[in-house]
């Protein structure tokens, strides 16, 4: 695939030019996205991210515009990056608590957002356990809707962020071989990234034992393999989950201590490996579990670099969809 890198104006923003025109006025998932629209988003990215590096780390794209944090489930990484990416772009930043919210008193979801709405917000970026609750949220109100992970549905910026950290390191898609291992069957992240890098022209490969990803998954497009040795020395990318052991209901494995054996990523099991290969991680890490320490602040951890990378794509994503809203007006 040709990569194209966005030209910028003298404050840091996209000029826009040479570039595909963008249209949505929500990101709910990448399953529906095309190629060019991701790569859109990636080459946006691509031009904001230095305005983190500037002595003054603003742009005024967002000025005026007001972004509101919708979240029913924890988060540090995502929350923290999507105010982040806000205020880079000089937008107003409300973060809502649900628990300390009208929800416990039983207000609903459609009451909440519109209620939000009607004091002049311009975006909500929700993340609920529910799968589906942003799509239900765009027929409820008129502002943009981020999705920010919805059950185990998807999560759009980190599949972006992690593709947007492949194509910095290795610089293409097409012919690479990327491997996601661990708990597949709960995981949005793995969705969202399967879906981006076989429409960029990688090939998926899915790894776990079968109570976390079940063949059913080769329907998707990926391939599916429950012996992560036999695998090793093929992959140019390593992208360990967490598991998620607060979404397990039933013993899908023997014990921790079983799963990181077959599973974990130790130095011994790297040695194995292409020598250039990515090691990724979406975060937070159980070290011990799916990482070992040594591994995770190795050299070929790209860890930090997609924590990074999030905050320009998240600054993309909003930068786009105000794009859109603007051309509607």
């Amino acid at each position: 695939m040709t990569e194209r890198v966005a030209s910028t104006t003298s404050r840091g923003e996209p000029t826009g030019e040479g570039k595909f025109r963008w249209r949505r006025k929500h990101l709910l998932g990448l399953e529906d996205l095309s190629a060019e629209e991701i790569t859109c988003i990636l080459d946006t990215a691509e031009s904001l991210k230095d305005i983190s590096t500037r002595s003054v780390k603003k742009a005024p794209a967002l000025r005026g515009k007001v972004v509101v944090n919708l979240f029913f489930e924890d988060s540090t990484r995502t929350r923290m990056s999507f105010s982040l990416a806000a205020q880079r772009l000089s937008a107003d930043v409300l973060d809502f608590a649900a628990k300390s919210s009208s929800l416990s008193k039983g207000e609903t979801l459609r009451d909440t957002a519109r209620n939000i709405e009607a004091m002049g917000v311009d975006f909500i970026v929700i993340r609920h356990p529910a799968a589906g609750a942003p799509h239900y949220l765009t027929r409820c109100v008129g502002c943009s809707i981020i999705n920010a992970g919805d059950g185990r549905h998807e999560h759009p910026t980190q599949g972006l962020l992690d593709i947007f950290t492949i194509r910095q390191a290795l610089g293409r898609f097409e012919g690479l071989r990327v491997a996601i291992v661990g708990d597949i069957v709960h995981s949005r992240v793995a969705r969202s990234n399967l879906w981006a890098l076989k429409k960029l022209g990688a090939e998926v490969i899915l790894i776990g034992p079968p109570t976390l990803v079940p063949k059913g998954f080769e329907q998707m497009g990926a391939r599916v393999v429950h012996d992560f040795d036999s695998v090793l020395g093929e992959v140019d990318v390593i992208n360990m989950l967490r598991v998620q052991l607060e979404r397990i209901t039933s013993s899908v494995f023997p014990s921790v201590e079983e799963y990181s054996r077959l599973f974990g990523l130790t130095s011994e099991r790297l040695a194995r490996a292409k020598r250039d290969v990515l090691v990724m991680h979406p975060g937070p890490i159980n070290r011990g579990v799916e990482l070992a320490s040594d591994v995770a602040d190795g050299t070929h951890s790209m860890i930090l670099q997609q924590v990074s990378n999030g905050l320009a794509v998240r600054m993309a994503v909003l930068y786009l969809l105000n794009q859109a809203q603007t051309e509607d007006a």
